[in-house]
């Protein structure tokens, strides 16, 4: 037996592999964070641009966010482009272990900017600083979908803890790896349609 916030999504796999059924368990508090839709642009450029320019207006006005990226090398190209922007930032990669967790759980000081490998620093609460909550609490910017649906419920599930308010998105493009194997073609051409 065990415990976890994602296991829902997984459900069919448990009951395959395991023989075990899985039981949902409501929220002690009514989640309140905000999931947006996910934003499509045609290249990864204007992806990564668009992130910037949003991580940027919510770190002027105090909000922390935490991107969440699906490889080290990405991880370390937003923080090239966020440098660039001269926003302030801490990078995650699962490398440092001893330091993840101090890292993670100072995301959500005001105008916090944490880039964090989907894997890194998880099971750490993120606690929110005073007056974060008032600021639409803490953001989670995933810049990719991943091919397990449960890990992009953790990286969302890392906003809105305990009923806190918070909000998510994802941003994606017609060339992500998961995009193009599924729908790359068919998003391209719609785009190119429309310009």
């Amino acid at each position: 037996a065990g415990m976890t916030g994602t296991a829902k999504t997984e459900e069919k796999e448990f009951v395959e592999i395991y023989g075990l059924n899985v039981v949902e368990i409501p929220t002690n508090v009514n989640v309140a964070r905000d999931d947006q839709n996910d934003m499509i642009f045609k290249t990864a450029e204007a992806k990564y641009n668009a992130a910037i320019e949003d991580i940027k207006e919510r770190h002027e006005k105090g909000q922390p966010v935490l991107v969440g990226t699906i490889s080290v090398e990405v991880s370390e190209h937003l923080a090239q482009l966020l440098d660039r922007q001269g926003i302030p930032h801490q990078v995650l990669n699962a490398k440092q272990h001893e330091k993840e967790a101090g890292i993670i759980a100072e995301a959500g000081r005001r105008g916090a900017v944490t880039i964090a490998t989907n894997m890194a620093g998880r099971g750490v609460d993120i606690k929110l600083e005073d007056g974060v909550k008032e600021l639409g609490g803490l953001y989670v910017l995933g810049t990719e979908r991943h091919e397990a649906r449960r890990i992009d419920n953790q990286l969302r599930g890392r906003s809105g803890r305990q009923g806190d308010a918070g909000e998510s998105r994802f941003y994606l493009s017609g060339q992500d790896d998961l995009v193009r194997l599924f729908a790359g073609d068919r998003i391209y051409n719609i785009m190119e349609r429309f310009k």
